[in-house]
């Protein structure tokens, strides 16, 4: 049973607000902390879909509540280019971010399929560098991307960071070739593998210092019943070294994410899926293609893409609640998700890398509304619902309400982030200053707590 009822001693905790300024400041979903839990990296949009609009990114230091601005666009107009949603890489002074074309304008603004990944060496003067390479001039650069990347999420190594993805040459193709369809998937960079992009340097085509694969295959009219998927998305690495996997061996590399099905009746359902990558990364390299016109390059050879959910005839089939991300326990073994139960309230849910039965991980009287984060150490979930937050025991299911919802004016509670270390949460509110609200950044250190 939940004590989500069973209210806890409030005087223990001490919610912090770093920020206050009358500007955004926007956490993303994930690996907001530095690796050392000093600082926050965030952008200043104060509205989650304006990307295209944001120019700029900053870090906080916890202690102090000190801001830095780390880049900033002197060109930025309301059709671009846009930066944000910015993960710190978990070992390095290092930040990787969304940063749509220079060459933004009215007639081609920040898209899906005009963005790429930045990097930012915070140690280096901030020297900006793509992550990712792109080609969209034919013939086509092998570990180039030819579209628009995002959600980008480092492994716990660092060397791989993963990404959705959509096409720019199959999205222009689909306008004229009704049998030519973009469509979103996932993928991965492979870090210090420089792809060059021979000759074409330009706005739009240009070197990046990673090798960009694609991990699931998408097709737009999947079977009805089958495990095709017509979408792959809100992706997450398995487990700090991969996974065990039945045979006893260890599964290095893996990438789970969302993705939609067909089901026998024809409904759309949102299920599990995950992709199994060799680490011999030669030979994930010299097995891709560059892909042409009317299909995406090709997932590597050895990549094995497998369904782990199949929930198609219950009672509320797919995952389901607000948006999220798929999330790894340290050890890979459970991956988890939002799904209603039977009295269609959405509780978090796991399941094994090797597939299997579906365990309930909350059993809540309220359902969760925001995003849901794990734990460095793989003992807690963090969530939200109706502006409070509350903290459940991955061991036993023990939910906490370990903040209430706030009697002021503050608002939209979002992005909650675990650290690095320890059991300190960040997260985004909006908070009301000069009759506009405005996402500022709070803190709350849950260690006496929960120790």
């Amino acid at each position: 049973m939940s004590n989500d009822s069973n209210m806890t001693d409030m005087n223990k905790l001490q919610e912090i607000q770093l920020t206050s300024d009358a500007k955004g400041h926007f956490l993303n979903q994930r690996q907001a902390f530095s690796p050392d839990d000093k600082s926050l990296v965030f952008d200043n949009r104060n509205d989650e879909t304006k990307i295209g609009e944001n120019a700029s990114v900053q870090l906080v230091d916890v202690k102090t509540k000190e801001i830095k601005t780390i880049y900033n666009l002197g060109n930025q107009t309301v059709f671009g280019p846009g930066v944000g949603a910015v993960s710190f890489h978990p070992l390095k002074n290092e930040v990787v971010f969304i940063h749509a074309l220079m060459n933004a304008s009215k007639e081609n603004p920040y898209g899906f399929t005009r963005r790429f990944a930045m990097q930012l060496d915070l140690d280096n003067a901030n020297t900006e560098e793509p992550m990712e390479a792109r080609d969209v001039s034919p013939p086509f650069t092998k570990g180039a991307l030819r579209g628009g990347s995002h959600a980008y999420s480092y492994s716990a190594d660092g060397q791989c960071i993963s990404f959705t993805y959509n096409d720019e040459i199959l999205a222009i193709e689909s306008q004229v070739n009704p049998a030519v369809h973009d469509l979103r998937t996932v993928g991965a960079f492979l870090k210090g593998e420089q792809v060059l992009i021979d000759g074409k340097n330009d706005e739009e085509n240009f070197d990046g210092n990673s090798f960009a694969i694609l991990l699931a295959e998408v097709t737009a009219m999947p079977e009805p019943g089958s495990d095709q998927i017509s979408k792959a998305y809100e992706e997450g690495w398995v487990g700090n070294n991969g996974y065990l996997k039945t045979d006893g061996t260890r599964q290095k590399v893996a990438l789970a994410y969302l993705a939609d099905v067909i089901s026998d009746s024809g409904e759309k359902v949102t299920e599990v899926f995950i992709s199994d990558v060799p680490d011999d990364l030669p030979s994930l390299m010299n097995s891709v293609t560059s892909g042409d016109r009317s299909k995406l390059p090709a997932i590597p050879e050895g990549v094995v893409q497998r369904r782990l959910t199949f929930t198609t005839a219950n009672k509320f089939p797919g995952v389901q609640g607000p948006r999220q991300w798929m999330r790894s326990s340290p050890d890979g073994a459970s991956l988890y998700f939002y799904q209603k139960d039977q009295e269609g309230i959405v509780q978090i849910y796991a399941v094994s890398p090797n597939g299997g039965e579906i365990r309930a991980i909350t059993q809540n009287s309220f359902s969760a509304d925001i995003t849901f984060d794990l734990s460095a150490d793989g003992k807690y979930l963090v969530y939200g619902s109706k502006e409070a937050i509350y903290v459940t025991s991955v061991l036993d299911g023990e939910t906490r309400l370990v903040l209430p919802a706030p009697s002021n004016s503050s608002t939209s509670l979002s992005n909650i982030n675990w650290s690095n270390s320890g059991y300190t949460i960040a997260y985004n509110r909006k908070v009301s200053l000069d009759g506009e609200a405005f996402y500022q950044i709070f803190v709350l250190t849950l260690n006496n707590l929960l120790n």
